[in-house]
């Protein structure tokens, strides 16, 4: 059996692919860089770094198929390009690496970030969208890269691509933007709320979506991987039922949020640390990504779970952890 290689499987979501991987019978290799490792599952490990090329063609080497899932998830880097190196070149270096190798199939995680959101709507895989409309450096890499995705596979190579939305639950170490929201709520840090909305998702069920898109999807489609849109008061709601702690009540005017994200993110210039509203974080809450799922759906057979599930394991998860 030829192992299949996942990145990512130290963070959140790729070790929610290599979990699912692995239950499946697969042999699974993770990419790993020299300071991380793969907590609980049984994975064969593979040193390497998406910006090092040479050790991308040894951890692919053999493999059957890759699910190339990590990337730089930040809202906010004091060094704008590192966003760019370990999303756009790695992607460009990890798909290299794969053709060279010969491997059958090629999974590569987007994001819902990529999908067109029409004005006060709901969108989806065919909506027109473009680099202009990308917030921040985070959607823009991951757009550009996205585009390589595609650019391979338009050259003939068998990459299928997948966006997930938010993925919430279990195993969110560092924790993700989504998941800090979920902190936030439990450590009562989040006195107030802004206008916006998302679409929650189970990050198993993102995770096993992944593996239907291998399966069943077309080489070159996109698929939305995602479980209800919500508004985040919806969110903060369901938070305050599960967890029995009060939710805010107070929503904060956009220029009021806009204005405080400007003084966090300027301060964090200076001092070097997270900013605690980052200005990239507040310029995308404005709009509300919402999405349909219904490709998915119908070409993969994905489904996902009642978004309460996933938001009660995250609770859980957090609490037995020590985030909050």
């Amino acid at each position: 059996m030829k192992p299949v290689l996942v990145t990512g499987a130290t963070g959140f979501l790729g070790w929610h692919v290599a979990k699912h991987l692995v239950e499946s019978g697969e042999r699974v290799r993770a990419l790993v860089r020299p300071s991380s490792s793969v907590r609980e599952l049984d994975v064969e490990v593979a040193s390497g770094d998406l910006r090092d090329a040479g050790s991308l063609e040894r951890a692919a080497a053999g493999c059957g198929a890759v699910y190339h899932v990590a990337a730089d998830y930040r809202l906010w880097a004091k060094d704008s390009g590192d966003l760019y190196r370990s999303n756009v070149d790695g992607t460009r270096n990890m798909l290299e690496a794969a053709r060279k190798a010969g491997v059958e199939r090629f999974v590569y995680t987007s994001t819902v970030g990529c999908i067109g959101i029409p004005a006060g709507g709901i969108g989806n895989e065919e909506t027109p969208v473009s680099l202009a409309d990308m917030t921040g450096h985070y959607k823009r890499s991951k757009f550009l890269a996205e585009q390589v995705a595609l650019e391979y596979a338009g050259s003939g190579f068998p990459v299928y691509i997948v966006n997930p939305t938010a993925p919430v639950g279990d195993h969110d170490v560092k924790p993700t933007p989504t998941g800090k929201i979920i902190v936030d709520f439990l450590k009562g840090n989040m006195p107030a709320y802004v206008d916006t909305g998302l679409n929650l998702v189970d990050a198993s069920d993102t995770a096993r979506g992944h593996l239907l898109a291998a399966e069943r999807g077309k080489p070159g489609e996109r698929y939305i991987l995602g479980g209800q849109n919500l508004t985040l008061r919806q969110i903060l709601d369901q938070l305050a039922a599960l967890s029995g702690k009060a939710a805010p009540k107070v929503r904060i005017p956009y220029p009021v949020a806009y204005l405080a994200g400007v003084c966090s993110t300027a301060a964090a210039q200076v001092t070097g640390k997270e900013p605690r509203a980052p200005l990239e974080g507040v310029r995308m809450a404005r709009k509300k990504m919402w999405v349909s799922c219904d490709k998915a759906q119908r070409d993969l057979g994905f489904r996902a779970a009642p978004v309460e599930q996933a938001l009660e394991k995250a609770i859980r998860w957090f609490g037995q952890n020590g985030y909050c």
